[in-house]
């Protein structure tokens, strides 16, 4: 089992930046590829960015150019830094990890951009 623990959520006025954080604990050996999905309210859960262990990225095309997903394997971390970020953007943000053919999901952290 893999736990996932979301922090860094919150309320930012547009244009403004936010940076998620997903530690991973429980059995972290060989965890795959790391990312973020998101659910807006009344959507469906759509993949914002994911990173798998040689670290290539991919990105939704609605956040390209704005947004920045990273890992720090010492500290089974995954981070994705927000920039520019709309009002669009407010959703439930949700960490995964894959490990051995497996998915584990975070509880998920809100960001909400508004004026």
């Amino acid at each position: 089992q893999v736990q996932l623990v979301e922090s860094g959520g919150g309320l930012v006025q547009p244009g403004g930046s936010l940076r998620l954080s997903c530690a991973a604990s429980g059995s972290i050996f060989s965890i795959g590829t790391m990312g973020w999905f998101r659910q807006a309210p009344g959507k469906g859960r759509n993949l914002v960015a994911s990173i798998n262990s040689g670290s290539t990225t991919n990105y939704a095309d609605s956040v390209k150019g704005r947004f920045t997903i990273s890992r720090d394997n010492a500290k089974n971390t995954v981070y994705l830094q927000m920039n520019s970020l709309k009002p669009e953007d407010t959703a439930v943000y949700y960490c995964i990890a894959q490990r051995s053919g497996s998915t584990y999901w975070g509880q998920g952290t809100q960001v909400t951009v508004s004026s």
